[in-house]
C-alpha cells in the first residue's frame, strides 16, 4: 500500500475495459482512470461516496468518498450516476487525493425503485474461532473474549494512509483510552485490531505500535486495547467471515491492498453490527459496544 495505494479505491479499467496504467506526471503527481457509480454527494464539503469496481491486483471492489474540486459538477453528480474521472494522487499534498476531468457516461433512472437495504449475512451469526498472539507474546483465542463486547478491526503496521489503518488505531486508541478511565464498561468491553502483515508484524512490533498511539511508553495500559496477529490462515479465516480482503500489491510487495471493515461482537460471540469502511465515529462505535455489552 505506500505511495502508490494512495489511489484509494476507485474503479479503474479503461474504455476498453483493460487495466489501466497510470500516468506519472511528476514525482508526487501520479493520474489514474477510474470508473464509478454515485452513491452520496455532499456538496457543502465537496465530496462525494462512490462505489468502484475492483482494481485488478490493485484494489479490491470498496465504496469511498472522494475530493471533487471542480464546481461545476453538483448540478448534475446525483446519487445513480455512472462516472469517469481522474484519480489523482500527489503524496506531497495536505488532501493527497481527489477527482477531476469528470464525466458523467450514465446518467441515474429517475423511474428506478430504492434498492433494498439488506443487513449484512454476519449479522447474527457466531464469530469463528482462531489463535492470535497479541502484543506481550500471548496466545489467545476469538473465543476469550466471550463475556465482553468486542469490536474488531484489521490494519497493518506499515499502512501509510491516514484515512486507512492510521484512523483505526487513531479511533481504537482514543475509544481505548476513554474505557481505561470508565469503571462501569473498562471490564465488560474490548478492542482487537488484528494485523493481516504476520511476517512483519511481530508482536514486539505491534506493542511499540500501540504505544505510539496510546502513549505513556513507560507504562502502557493494554486492558483494553489488544493487537494481534497470528498465522495467514487463521487471520485469513476471521478476515474472509467479516468481508476483509487484502492482497500483496504486485507493483510493491512491501505494500498490501485492502478494503476495511469493524465489527462488534456479543459477549456471546455473535456479530452485532458491520461497520464497513472509515465514515463510522468513535461515538457511534462506542453506543454499539455499549448496547452489546449491556444485553
Amino acid at each position: 500500500m505506500k505511495k502508490l495505494f494512495l489511489s484509494i479505491s476507485l474503479a479503474f479499467f479503461s474504455l476498453a475495459c483493460q487495466q489501466a496504467e497510470p500516468a506519472v506526471n511528476s514525482e508526487n503527481l501520479t493520474r489514474y482512470e477510474l470508473r464509478g457509480t454515485v452513491i452520496s454527494v455532499d456538496k457543502a464539503a465537496k465530496k462525494a461516496e462512490i462505489e468502484h469496481e475492483e482494481i485488478p491486483g490493485f484494489m479490491p471492489r470498496m465504496t469511498m468518498n472522494f475530493p471533487i474540486k471542480e464546481d461545476w459538477v453538483w448540478d448534475d453528480l446525483l446519487p445513480g450516476v455512472e462516472v469517469y474521472a481522474d484519480l489523482v494522487v500527489d503524496n506531497s499534498a495536505d488532501e493527497p487525493y481527489w477527482l477531476e476531468k469528470i464525466r458523467i457516461v450514465a446518467a441515474a433512472n429517475p423511474n428506478a425503485p430504492m434498492p433494498e437495504i439488506k443487513a449484512p449475512a454476519q449479522i447474527g451469526q457466531e464469530v469463528p474461532d482462531a489463535v492470535l498472539t497479541n502484543q506481550e507474546g500471548k496466545r489467545f483465542s476469538i473465543k476469550d473474549y466471550r463475556g465482553k463486547a468486542l469490536a474488531v478491526t484489521f490494519i497493518y503496521r506499515e499502512c501509510p494512509l491516514p484515512e486507512y489503518c492510521i484512523k483505526m488505531s487513531q479511533q481504537f486508541s482514543n475509544i481505548a483510552l476513554q474505557l481505561n478511565a470508565n469503571e462501569e464498561y473498562r471490564d465488560k468491553i474490548g478492542l482487537l485490531s488484528i494485523s493481516f502483515d504476520p511476517e512483519r508484524d511481530t508482536p514486539a512490533k505491534l506493542k511499540e505500535y500501540g504505544i505510539g498511539y496510546l502513549g505513556n511508553p513507560e507504562k502502557p495500559d493494554f486492558t483494553v486495547w489488544q493487537l494481534a496477529v497470528g498465522t495467514d490462515e487463521n487471520v485469513r479465516k476471521i478476515a474472509d467471515f467479516f468481508g476483509l480482503q487484502y492482497s500483496v500489491n504486485e507493483e510493491n510487495k512491501a505494500e498490501i491492498n485492502h478494503n476495511l471493515v469493524t465489527a462488534v461482537i456479543s459477549p456471546g460471540g455473535k456479530v452485532t453490527k458491520l461497520l464497513p469502511g472509515n465514515r463510522w465515529t468513535n461515538d457511534e462505535l462506542m453506543r454499539e459496544l455499549k448496547t452489546a455489552a449491556d444485553q
